[in-house]
């Protein structure tokens, strides 16, 4: 790891955003061990991606498929690993995420087809940034402005929560 994590209860300071963390997680991860070297950024990260998570109208299932995909196409494994368990109680399939590795997205009935376009969405929005209108008409026929702001919501949070681990090399050997 690039930066020293700070260990859970060794700063009292910390002792309330630590409480809401395990609250709403059930445990201090590594990752959020390193965000706590920002007291401020933790809380809004909790903030934010506790309502990605655990607030979304998407299916559980639907978003672990995004999460695993933008794990991906970032490298990172460390996330990849922590969601399979997460995407697995959402109801998807060992060969939907076993699919979600593959380059370029596979022919597989291993998806719904709002699984699939949320995919095809998720590696527009990592890998080109710009979003076409012609995949966006197609996610529009599928996902009510609630589900397309929380889709959305979670490809952005995910590529963020990936490149942040990539960077401070957090679950790395």
């Amino acid at each position: 790891m690039r930066i020293e994590p700070v260990t859970p209860g060794t700063r009292p300071e910390l002792a309330e955003q630590e409480a809401r963390i395990m609250a709403e997680r059930g445990r201090i991860s590594p990752l959020y061990q390193v965000l706590l070297n920002s007291p401020p950024i933790a809380h809004g990260w909790e903030q934010m991606l506790s309502a990605v998570r655990n607030r979304s109208s998407l299916p559980a299932g639907l978003r672990e498929l995004v999460i695993l995909r933008v794990a991906v196409l970032n490298g990172a494994p460390y996330e990849f690993d922590a969601h399979v368990p997460h995407a697995l109680k959402g109801g998807c399939s060992q060969q939907a995420i076993d699919a979600t590795r593959e380059q370029p997205l596979p022919a597989t009935d291993a998806w719904s087809t709002r699984e699939r376009l949320a995919l095809e969405l998720t590696d527009a929005m990592t890998r080109d940034i710009v979003v076409p209108d012609a995949l966006f008409a197609r996610i529009r026929q599928h996902f009510d402005a609630q589900g397309q702001v929380d889709l959305v919501a979670t490809i952005g949070a995910y590529n963020m929560v990936s490149r942040f681990l990539t960077a401070f090399h957090i679950g790395h050997a």
